[in-house]
Parts: C-alpha cells; sequence; structure tokens
C-alpha cells in the first residue's frame, strides 16, 4: 500500500515541478537550475515505477534507493531556488513540504525492503 500511495504522489509533485519550470524558465528567466529540477523531480515518480516491476527485490530495493537519491537531489535544487530568489518562500515551502513528505515514505519503504531482505 505504501508503494502505491508514494507512486501516486510522485506523480503529483511531478506535474507540479513541470508547472514549476513553466513559471521558472518563462516568467523568471532561470534555465539551469530549473532543468536541473526538473529532471531530477521528475526521475524520481520514474524509477518508482521501474521498481514496482523489478526483477527480485535486490532489484525493487537498488531502484527505491535511486529514487531517494533524486528525491533528495530535487530538495537541493529547491532549496538553491529559494536562496537565489527565483522562489518566493510560499512557494518554496509549498513545494518542498511535498518533497519532504516523499522523502520520508521512501525512506521508510527502503529501511523497510533492506529489513526484510536481511531476513532471508
Amino acid at each position: 500500500m505504501e508503494n502505491n500511495t508514494v507512486a501516486e504522489k510522485s506523480i503529483v509533485f511531478s506535474i507540479r515541478l513541470i508547472k514549476i519550470y513553466k513559471i521558472l524558465t518563462q516568467e523568471r528567466k532561470e534555465y539551469i537550475l530549473s532543468k536541473q529540477l526538473l529532471r531530477s523531480g521528475t526521475a524520481i515518480g520514474a524509477m518508482i515505477r521501474e521498481a514496482e516491476h523489478g526483477q527480485s527485490k535486490a532489484d525493487f530495493l537498488n531502484k527505491m534507493n535511486i529514487a531517494l537519491k533524486e528525491a533528495n537531489e530535487t530538495d537541493y535544487w529547491l532549496l538553491l531556488l529559494y536562496k537565489g530568489e527565483y522562489l518566493n518562500e510560499k512557494e518554496y515551502n509549498s513545494i518542498t513540504e511535498d518533497c519532504t513528505e516523499i522523502l520520508k515514505m521512501l525512506i521508510k519503504i527502503v529501511k523497510t525492503t533492506k529489513e526484510n531482505l536481511g531476513r532471508h
């Protein structure tokens, strides 16, 4: 159940990032960091989707770990965009709240999967 929830949240998050990317590039003329944000942010859901069809539990864990790394990277780009004054405080707080929620879910999934693999 947790996997489906994180998958759904990652899609909603990706859509939000696409909209932010459009604003950043079209209205605020920021192209470099926003491209990095778009790449890492949308990769989260892509890796979760790949993990759902992993060849083994170890493959599932590997893909979820990559999703977790992408979420951490996304959090970093969001912070830079905020500190660089491309995102205002309200925008930043709103989107990082979603990112943090996905991070926590991925951490839990990775931890639980590692524990389950260790038992076998």
